[in-house]
């Protein structure tokens, strides 16, 4: 596989990504609506959706995740340009370098505690307070994500210092 077809492989995984969390917000939102309007109209009978705020709490998790590795492709993440404008063309090189390079520090970092913040979980078997859900299960299902991130973010990390040698514009 060259390096480009894996780019290519890992942004429309990220795509993927993101619009599985697009998907899962949509039904977020259409949960969050049913619950509020069974409150409404309550005394017909009809009530809230009970343990909403617990799925709402877990699947907000999920899509934030899930968006993180295309926003990372697209380098939405951090934007030194305004200022690193100003400065020569290896001044700015080197600004958006330290940024990917901290933006894969950082997800790393998250993907890492994650993961132990699954283990924990799991080992002491914890459950949602209405739903008695087993709570590792938004952990495992954010986790795929974080791991995406991190591919993501090295990929954009070797783009930016890849760079240097064709002057390539900076973000």
């Amino acid at each position: 596989m060259s390096v480009n077809s894996f780019i290519n492989f890992i942004d429309r995984l990220a795509k993927l990504f993101a619009l599985a969390g697009g998907v899962v917000l949509i039904l977020l939102v259409g949960l969050t609506i049913m619950s509020v309007v069974g409150r409404t109209i309550n005394a017909y009978g009809l009530g809230p959706i009970m343990g909403d705020f617990e799925l709402v709490e877990h699947g907000t998790a999920f899509v934030v995740f899930c968006a993180l590795p295309l926003c990372q492709m697209r380098y939405g993440h951090v934007a030194v340009d305004i200022l690193s404008r100003q400065f020569p063309y290896l001044v700015a090189w080197g600004f958006a370098v330290l940024s990917q390079i901290g933006l894969l520090a950082a997800a790393i970092l998250i993907s890492r505690q994650l993961y132990f913040g699954l283990q924990d979980k799991l080992n002491w078997g914890e459950t949602s307070f209405i739903l008695q859900l087993p709570v590792w299960w938004g952990y495992a299902a954010a986790l795929p994500a974080t791991i995406l991130w991190v591919v993501t973010a090295a990929v954009t990390s070797w783009q930016v210092i890849g760079g240097i040698k064709d002057r390539r514009p900076i973000l």
